[in-house]
């Protein structure tokens, strides 16, 4: 009988030999697939009383799995110790500029890309692999009570880890005592404070046992001080500042009163539109003539017929997003990109022309504007009649070197447009080309053998033990870690069906 009422029988079944014959085909309308928890335990049976009482066991389930969680990372990453990795001032080890700001680097003791396998295993960004992995750490090494109180139940995961996060950055720089000190002063009461509460609670505690390092965790992390942008639905985006409390709040305001001085003057937008507004205006108006000009690089992609589609069809993208063909001529009128003549490169700027495979969209060539209409007008130099079907553009050919074209670069950097390690959205430009198999051992400095792998990325398949990349001619590149979990990347736009087929074969079960 389970807990809260109900009655169910549980049936265990062991595989003892595999089949020799291939699986039977089910029967039309049948499909196969795991039991579900609702399945077992009816939850239209039960009464108000007894499904808030499975929510609370639920909670209580989440937290000892969490628990369980962070001892499963916390041994893999004791697995992963950091005399594996590269020490500084031998080859391949990260340059000074290279290594993550204060309070981002890899627990003490863990190899700096644990974080990048744990993000595969996961299928996470390697940012969130990072907490997860420093939380984990922290939890089962330096936090005892708390792990067992989350282990036991007693502590839900919510506060179980708000607890741990508020103290991951000072557990880097305070005595273990200290972290002991503030775990017994709070977490007797953890249960019953709201989460808010409680992380003010262990910030009131860290003042109490060591001010001078809450001085210096403030001073670092004003060095850490960011911008970031993360694409939305509908053309939208969401910008984050990292910054300073009392800027932040000076920015507020000063936004905040701008917006209702329009507002005043008769402005018809919404607050928030206004706030937006003045933020725009104040950062890019031409208040400071002694700054160089800054330009940004777009990645258009549309089919010929984009321009003449109907406007409420989303036919092409903009920076690996989906956008309406009415966004698109907006955007390439504003670009200064549509014009008399045809499509032309933007003032200040370049165009070139991707052409991929009508089937798999798999990048073939690029080019700029001039030699296309070069390439139509020479035609094929063995037929000038043009009655033939020999290509007269293909990717740029291999070079018998180990630096590549910038003919391979362009090509290359078009097809990936990241870093193309699985989870990793580093733009190209920021990206090496690098040989998948070594030139040192027989690789070939060809557009079939290079992809772009930002530095940390080239850095961990060069140099990180027990990794493997392997890519195909059209850019389909595997990447398996040391724990043996493989991702595939394709560059973006390539969705050749045969491939998609064979790694859906290969992928486990999302349970």
């Amino acid at each position: 009988m389970f807990e809260g009422g109900g009655f169910g029988v549980g049936v265990t079944v062991n595989t003892l030999d595999e089949p020799s014959w291939p699986p039977s085909i089910l029967p039309p309308g049948v499909i196969e697939r795991p039991t579900r928890l609702g399945e077992l335990m009816p939850v239209r049976s039960r009464t108000d009383r007894e499904l808030a009482a499975e929510v609370q066991r639920v909670d209580q389930v989440d937290a000892q799995l969490t628990a369980y969680r962070a001892q499963l990372v916390a041994e893999l990453a004791r697995r992963r110790p950091d005399s594996q990795d590269r020490q500084i001032g031998e080859p391949g080890a990260a340059s000074p500029d290279g290594l993550p700001a204060p309070g981002r680097e890899a627990a003490p003791g863990v190899s700096e890309f644990f974080a990048d396998e744990l993000a595969i295993i996961s299928r996470c960004s390697r940012t969130a692999a990072t907490k997860q992995a420093d939380l984990s750490v922290l939890l089962v090494r330096h936090l005892p009570g708390t792990w067992a109180a989350m282990a036991d139940g007693r502590l839900d995961r919510p506060r179980g880890l708000a607890l741990a996060a508020e103290l991951l950055a000072p557990s880097r720089e305070v005595e273990p005592h200290v972290l002991a000190a503030v775990e017994a002063a709070v977490l007797p009461g953890a249960r019953e404070l709201p989460v808010r509460r409680l992380q003010a609670a262990v910030r009131a505690e860290l003042l109490r046992h060591d001010p001078a390092a809450a001085d210096r965790r403030r001073r670092q992390a004003a060095r850490a001080a960011d911008v970031a942008v993360r694409p939305m639905r509908d053309g939208m985006a969401e910008l984050s500042v990292f910054l300073p409390r009392e800027m932040a709040d000076t920015i507020s305001r000063t936004m905040d009163r701008y917006a209702h001085m329009a507002k005043a003057d008769g402005d018809s937008r919404g607050i928030g539109q206004l706030r937006v507004g003045v933020l725009y205006d104040l950062v890019t108006r031409p208040w400071d003539t002694s700054r160089p000009p800054v330009t940004a690089h777009l990645t258009v992609l549309a089919p010929p017929d984009a321009l003449r589609g109907p406007a409420s069809t989303p036919t092409a993208e903009l920076n690996g997003e989906a956008i309406t063909a009415a966004h698109l001529r907006a955007l390439l009128e504003e670009l200064d990109a549509l014009c008399p003549g045809g499509l032309q490169a933007p003032a200040g700027g370049t165009l070139h022309l991707a052409l991929t495979h009508p089937a798999t969209g798999a990048l073939r060539a690029v080019v700029t504007r001039a030699e296309l209409e070069r390439l139509a007008r020479r035609g094929c130099p063995q037929h000038p009649d043009g009655q033939c079907d020999c290509p007269v553009l293909d990717r740029p050919p291999p070079v018998g070197r180990y630096r590549h074209t910038p003919a391979q670069e362009r090509f290359v950097m078009t097809r990936d447009r990241t870093c193309r390690q699985p989870g990793c959205r580093n733009s190209a430009g920021w990206a090496d080309l690098d040989h998948m198999r070594a030139h040192a051992e027989g690789g070939a400095t060809a557009c079939e053998n290079l992809c772009c792998l930002c530095r940390r990325h080239h850095r961990l398949k060069t140099h990180a033990p027990g990794w493997s990349f392997s890519m195909t001619s059209d850019g389909v590149l595997t990447v398996t870690t040391p724990s043996g979990v493989t991702r595939v990347t394709r560059p973006p736009g390539y969705d050749d069906p045969a491939v998609r087929a064979a790694q859906l074969e290969d992928e486990p079960a999302p349970f």
